[in-house]
């Protein structure tokens, strides 16, 4: 009898277990809750848990389940289709924008249509598409984010008129601005492998709400490769080996990455490797662009030598390693911890818009290039899921960065070569909370954040080999902290109708000391304390099933770094900056309003138009040291100049996007952008360095079973001399010059061709010519000419 009761027992258990599912996320293994599951008329229904775990036991095996989610394509199922699949359902990401999340509005996932701000998502299938070289270049094929480049190892992102330390930069959550972060032109993107990638979001507009000072234009945040939990009761073995080669820079990529996965613990490796080699430029265009000679040194002297090729800019080429490795650990259904170590190296890559400079008629530079630029992030992310009376949700996050860079330039003729080194530490500490109520959602953190700057400058004479001190870039032992608390509130107060708003308070301390040895400056230290209060107020509103609009009003600051207050370098030939210690943050004031009309289910236009006014900016003018105006600097004359809060500037602009779907395998989509912008000199208003010309992309994209094209073309607006700012307009050797001689930016346009072919599920091809005209082009405010003609191909297999 007690063997029939166990025998009865196990027969009813086994039976209940295989009514229990699980729905796993495809690209992560992560569980997914509250997927809703129901029948097509609704009479049977459930939801999974928080482990991704629900009982379709009410269901008939026949009939056929919908299980849909947030953001995830929706998936008819047979009941026992899901059990023959050992009772694991994967759902696919959603790649219909009207339909994604966002993570980047409050660091907790977000319906992204109902949220004020516009946000840019580029999804893993188009990373795939694209095939970058670089983070810098993936951001530029959205259409919506302006890149300028001085050197090939570079990529300074430009969003609604600003720029550089203006705009922030995140990487898995965490903030990799750093306090020698400068008002210059900036390549620290580079240093995130597109490889890794696995999804990235931009906020245009201001963002400090969330992510403090800094976030002035936007935000950038890119979210690298996850581990992937097993989906069975083994261990299982998946990852992706990679290769391209493109011949405007004859480059060699070659990545591949590895998850080990099992029920509660998931690794993720990566290595990605790359060589670039010097730049051909396009055939057609502004002879100014050529590069006709460069330097050398033949028995000990300095010599110019006529380029063979005037098309192959010389010198540009480099190499970079990208290391990965994430671990991921679920000891219970409520907790996800989860350690991320991201590490990236150049080599020395030369400053070419330094390289062609000349001074009657003879090169000014016979060296000048970056040493290896160094990034590494370590980083700690533990998340808990709870329903106390404080918190549903909570994630504490604590990292460490290291930043490491130098320049190394001498002149022509001069065996002095200069050399400053500067290294960062920075360690970073969020608290996040969210809260959910019936029609809302409470979020609130703390924020920790400390810099400490070590830099040293040096000489050495490359034909005696004698070496020595020279003044250092930055103040030696300075460090920057930053302590924040900040909450946001979204309420949905119909279902057409939502509003969210946020609140922060943050407090900047800055701490620096200046050696005397070399230059006698006026002050000993610089100690600044200083707060900001910034908040954002903003609705979305579905109107009808024509137009939806987005009303946002923000307000943003920057308050000084290091870079701002102790720098000391040669911004342009015959002036140096020095340092300030008497900075105070700038404000920024934001208004947008955007709409979203849908014309019908196949096409669909939005419009967005903005406004921000820039108070007490920091910028660069001439100054005095006690009266002094010039200085010597590295043995030449120079200029005395200083970052001050010496202006004022507005930007206004247009932003617009159509989707066109033709058919189901035909798709039209474009992006346009204009931006004013305009800041005070003196009496006057002069053009805004970082307000970009018109630009934008069309695509045209056919995409059927295994076969994928998109015929796409990218183009620029002009710049006339009178449109230049005045710091560019000092700058002929970056610039085309016009029928008076002056400097200007003409317009571009480039045509391109992308195929992409699946062999099977583990083998895809793509292949892609770009700038098929082979136009000859900068973009605008770069020192180095973009690509000619060039092929592209890329091999990848997973498994």
């Amino acid at each position: 009898m007690r063997l029939i009761l166990f025998s009865l027992f196990l027969l009813i258990f086994s039976v209940s277990t295989a009514q229990e599912i699980t729905v796993l996320d495809n690209n992560t293994g992560a569980p997914i809750l509250e997927v809703e599951i129901y029948n097509k008329d609704r009479s049977v229904s459930t939801r999974t848990d928080a482990s991704g775990k629900a009982d379709i036991s009410d269901f008939s095996d026949t009939e056929v389940i919908i299980i849909n989610a947030e953001s995830y394509v929706e998936v008819y199922r047979r009941k026992r289709e899901i059990i023959n699949n050992s009772n694991i359902v994967l759902l696919h990401s959603s790649e219909n924008q009207l339909e994604q999340i966002t993570l980047s509005v409050a660091r907790f996932k977000l319906k992204k249509d109902e949220i004020p701000q516009k946000i840019v998502s580029i999804t893993p299938s188009e990373i795939q598409l694209a095939s970058p070289q670089t983070s810098a270049d993936l951001l530029e094929s959205t259409g919506q984010v302006y890149m300028q480049k001085s050197q090939l190892g570079g990529g300074s992102p430009m969003i609604r008129g600003f720029a550089t330390n203006r705009l922030l930069l995140t990487v898995d959550g965490v903030r990799m601005n750093s306090a020698i972060f400068r008002s210059g032109n900036l390549q620290n993107v580079i240093s995130v492998d597109p490889m890794m990638v696995e999804s990235a979001e931009v906020i245009l507009g201001p963002g400090s709400v969330v992510y403090g000072s800094d976030a002035i234009g936007g935000v950038l945040n890119f979210f690298t490769l996850r581990p992937k939990f097993s989906f069975n009761e083994g261990t299982s073995f998946s990852g992706n080996i990679y290769t391209r080669f493109s011949t405007a820079n004859n480059e060699n990529t070659v990545h591949a990455d590895l998850n080990i996965g099992r029920e509660n613990w998931a690794f993720r490796t990566g290595i990605t490797y790359s060589d670039f080699g010097d730049l051909r430029m396009g055939e057609h265009g502004p002879d100014d662009y050529l590069r006709t000679d460069y330097a050398a040194r033949q028995d000990g002297i300095d010599v110019m030598l006529p380029n063979p090729d005037p098309l192959v800019q010389k010198p540009t080429g480099y190499d970079q390693l990208n290391l990965l490795q994430k671990i991921k650990y679920m000891p219970a259904q409520n907790w996800d911890i989860n350690l991320g170590l991201i590490y990236s190296e150049t080599s020395d890559f030369p400053r070419f818009d330094r390289l062609y400079r000349k001074r009657d008629g003879v090169l000014r530079s016979a060296e000048w290039y970056y040493g290896p630029q160094e990034w590494f992030l370590g980083n700690l992310n533990v998340n808990r899921r709870s329903h106390s009376g404080f918190y549903d949700k909570v994630q504490f996050t604590a990292a460490y960065q290291f930043f490491g860079e130098s320049r190394n330039d001498r002149n022509f003729g001069d065996p002095i070569l200069f050399t400053t080194e500067e290294n960062v530490d920075a360690y970073s500490a969020n608290l996040d909370f969210e809260k959910g109520f019936s029609e809302s959602k409470f979020f609130y953190g703390f924020e920790y954040v400390l810099n400490n700057v070590s830099s040293k400058g040096s000489f050495r004479n490359i034909d005696s080999n004698e070496t020595g001190a020279t003044a250092s870039r930055y103040p030696d032992g300075s460090n920057w902290q930053s302590m924040a608390i900040y909450s946001s509130y979204q309420w949905k107060i119909t279902q057409k109708l939502s509003l969210q708003s946020g609140i922060r308070y943050n407090q900047v301390l800055v701490d620096a000391s200046f050696d005397d040895r070399f230059y006698d400056f006026p002050f000993e230290e610089a100690n600044i304390n200083t707060g900001a209060l910034t908040g954002s107020l903003g609705l979305n509103w579905r109107m009808n099933s024509f137009v939806g609009w987005r009303l946002g009003l923000s307000t943003a600051f920057r308050a000084p770094n290091i870079d701002d207050v102790g720098k000391i370098f040669d911004s342009e030939p015959g002036s140096v900056v020095v340092p300030n210690p008497d900075l105070k943050s700038e404000y920024a004031y934001n208004a947008e309003l955007g709409a979203d009309f849908k014309f019908s289910n196949s096409i669909r236009l939005g419009l967005t138009t903005y406004y921000t006014y820039l108070d007490n900016a920091m910028v660069r003018r001439d100054f005095d040291l006690d009266g002094v105006t010039e200085i010597d600097y590295q043995g030449e004359p120079s200029r005395v100049q200083a970052i001050q809060n010496a202006a004022n500037a507005y930007v206004c602009g247009l932003e617009a996007g159509l989707e066109v779907d033709f058919s189901v395998a035909l798709r039209l989509k474009s992006q346009f952008n204009y931006t004013y912008g305009r800041e005070n000199e003196g009496d006057q208003y002069v053009p805004l360095r970082h307000a970009a010309p018109m630009f934008g992309n069309t695509h045209l994209i056919w995409n059927k079973r295994r076969l994928k094209f998109d015929l796409f073309a990218e183009y620029n607006g002009q710049f006339d001399f009178e449109d230049l700012a005045p710091g560019e307009q000092d700058k002929p050797y970056l610039y085309a010059l016009d029928e008076n001689g002056n400097p200007y930016s003409p317009a571009w346009y480039t045509l391109n061709i992308t195929g992409q072919y699946e062999f099977n599920s583990n083998w895809r091809a793509t292949a892609s010519v770009e700038n098929i005209t082979d136009r000859r082009y900068r973009t605008y405010s770069s020192g180095i000419a973009a690509a000619g003609r060039n092929l592209i191909i890329a091999l990848s297999y997973t498994f």
